[in-house]
Order: structure tokens, then sequence, then C-alpha cells
């Protein structure tokens, strides 16, 4: 602050503690110890004679990583802040030693040199790279990145050097050649945003949907590749809040879609639905695209029949571990069974069914799953096919004698 009333603006420091090869400069002899600020704008730094030099200490906030060391000869405070708490204390004690001058020559002080960049320059939190040739080949890739955009480079797959940046919150490798992504990304624990727009992906992995995305994960740009089905473990991705599937070749959307409670936008335009999973009524979204899906033409009156008279002891088994909400997992039952209770279907009476139902598809206005709906087609509907369940004969004809009543 060099004596100032008030502290100005900080910047990035490394602070060293040692002697100046030779004489040190402002006078002193060799042997003296020095404290030596060194910053981006000056690598060789400004060095402070610290023997019966230190004036005060200010160590209050020492736990909160700040401290100020009050120099008399000059006049200068220097004020330390986002310290390491251990490192600061550490340091503190050998400037108050080197203070009092007691058994300085025994002090394991090293030669006092010029910092490098590298230890003085703020760590570089964001790079954008947009083409072939500017893309990292022999250099990795700085460790502090926390946004990597790597677009435009004919990516065939993921540099493993990217799965190592453990603080990437945004990561951008849109318009590339990618065809399939490694389990490993699961790995970055702070990912946020990832965006895969314009690649070759043919499918999304269970295994990343299993990782620590789940946690993580709120953004998810998986447009314009040839995607046609998602894993059923798609919707463990809790977190996500946003995601674009548009111009994939989508014949389905995951089946417990409605299991992502904090989905709040949601496009999935030019694929090949024909209708959407009974648990999209579960939604609650602000924006929807569903335009241009080959959506077909909804029909109550023809069901499809899939009911086993009389029920196996499968169904019943399931149907009644999931009715009565009994715990299950891979340690109490085999873990086929487990997949299969995992995608049961759910009556309109709130029963659970596994392989015995009736089928139909019915219309759903797209408004009540979200506020803004873009149109489903060039005529103006904002409806769509939507899959319904039937635990049995009796669900189905109550049902029925709703719907006739309704359109007759």
């Amino acid at each position: 602050t060099c004596g100032l009333r008030g502290r100005g603006r900080g910047t990035r420091a490394l602070l060293s503690l040692g002697r100046p090869p030779g004489r040190a400069r402002g006078g002193g002899g060799g042997g003296g110890v020095y404290l030596m600020v060194c910053t981006a704008r000056d690598r060789v730094g400004a060095r402070y004679k610290v023997q019966e030099n230190i004036e005060r200490f200010f160590t209050r906030f020492v736990e909160e990583g700040k401290a100020t060391v009050r120099l008399r000869e000059p006049a200068v405070d220097v004020c330390l802040s986002k310290a390491n708490a251990s490192n600061l204390k550490n340091f503190l004690s050998a400037v108050r030693l080197a203070h009092q001058g007691t058994d300085i020559g025994s002090l394991p002080l090293s030669t006092l040199v010029p910092a490098k960049n590298s230890e003085v320059e703020k760590p570089k939190t964001k790079m954008i790279i947009t083409s072939r040739r500017d893309y990292p080949l022999t250099k990795n890739f700085p460790y502090s990145l926390e946004h990597l955009q790597a677009s435009y480079c004919k990516l065939a797959r993921i540099d493993m050097r990217v799965l190592c940046l453990k603080k990437l919150r945004k990561l951008d490798l849109s318009h590339n050649h990618i065809k399939q992504l490694p389990a490993t990304i699961g790995d970055l624990i702070c990912l946020q945003e990832l965006n895969l727009h314009d690649n070759h992906l043919e499918s999304f992995s269970g295994a990343l949907c299993n990782s620590t995305l789940q946690k993580s994960l709120q953004f998810l740009d998986l447009s314009q590749n040839k995607i046609k089905a998602l894993p059923i473990q798609f919707c463990q991705l809790r977190e996500l809040v946003n995601l674009k599937l548009d111009d994939n070749e989508l014949i389905r959307l995951p089946f417990k879609i409605g299991q992502l409670d904090h989905l709040r936008f949601l496009s999935a335009a030019r694929n090949k639905l024909p209708f959407l999973p009974s648990d999209f009524r579960k939604l609650c979204l602000e924006n929807l695209d569903l335009f241009g899906n080959p959506f077909e033409q909804p029909n109550p009156l023809v069901p499809n029949i899939q009911l086993k008279i009389p029920l196996t002891l499968l169904e019943c088994a399931a149907r009644a571990t999931i009715n009565y909400r009994i715990p299950y997992g891979c340690h109490l039952l085999p873990s086929h069974l487990c997949e299969d209770l995992e995608v049961a279907k759910t009556c309109q009476c709130g029963s659970a069914c596994l392989s015995s139902f009736i089928q139909i598809t019915v219309t759903m206005n797209l408004h009540h799953v979200a506020h803004t709906v873009v149109l489903v087609d060039n005529m103006g509907g904002t409806e769509a096919p939507i899959i319904c369940y039937f635990c049995s004969l009796d669900c189905y004809s109550q049902f029925l004698d709703r719907y006739l009543q309704s359109n007759g």
C-alpha cells in the first residue's frame, strides 16, 4: 500500500523470504534477509530488509488467509489476502524470526530470484478455440480452466487431456466429428454445461448417467447428431435444467422423463417421435419445442392389448413390490428384475404394470406441461399424442366411458 490510507487495488503476487545474490538493493549486506514481492508487472520484485524493520504484524484474520506486515523503512504495508491459511502462518513465523534476528544463519532460506510468469499471472480460467490450427497439440491445457470451447477442430474423439481438467464447469465441443463419449467425462465433478451440438454421436452412454454428472450437469446440448434413443438411466441426470435434442433420429423420449423435475427448457424438434411417453405429463416446463415430428393420430378406440390372464407370478410380484412400496435392490433381487421394475408402467388408477397392460394414445395439449409451446406443426397445433397404460380391462372401460361421454 506504500503508506497510503486506502489499500488500493490488489494484485496477484509471489512473496519470498530469502537472501539476495551478492549485495541487496537499498543497502544491507549480502547476508541479510529480505522480503521480496513479485508481481506480473514487476517479476524482478521489490525487496525489503526484514531484520529489525517490522513495525507490526496484523494477524487477526489469519485463519481467513489475511494478514498485514507493516515495515518501518520504507513505510510500506504489505497486505495479504486469499492466501492459504496454513502456508501464511508458516511464512509469518519465518518473517518474525528473521525480524528478531534470532539465529538468522540457521534459517533454511534460498537465494531470491525473479518470479516465473506462471507464479504471478492470474490462472487462466477460460479458453476458446475455433479452428483446427489453434488447437494445442504439444502444450497441455491449463489445469485452472473452468470454461473450454474447442469447436470446428475436426475432433474425432474427446482429448484425454481435457478429462484431466477437474475444475471444468463448461465444456463446448460443438461442430466436431465426435462419434462416442468416454465414460470418464463423468470424472469432471464440477461440469455444469456440456455442449455436443453438431457431432456424429449415435448414442449417449448409460455409464455417464450414473456418474457424478447426476449432481452437477444442468445444461446438455445433443442437438444435430444421429441419436436414435437415450438410455433408461438418462433420467438419473436429475439436475438438468436445459436439454436440447433437436435434429436427431429419436424414435422415443426417455421413458421416465418425468423424473427430471428441475427441467425447464426442452427442445426435441425435427426428430422421428410418433408419440410422447406417459411420464411426460409430470414435467413442468417454461419452454417446449417439438416442432417437425411425425406424430401419429391418436385413437383411444383402437387399443394395443397386452394383457396376460391369469397374471404371471413375475407380474404379480412386480405389481406388489411397487404398489406397496416394498424396498428392493440388486442385493435383494436379480439385477434383471430390478431393471424391469425401474421401467414399470403406471395405470391411470395409479397401479403398476410390467408386461401385462393395455396401451392407447390420447391427445394432450402441451400447454398443460409448458408455459411457452412452439407450434407442433405448420397448422398452428399445440397438441401431441401421449401414451396411456391400463392395468386391466376394468380400468380401460372406465376411461372409455369418460372419453365417449366427453366426446359424445
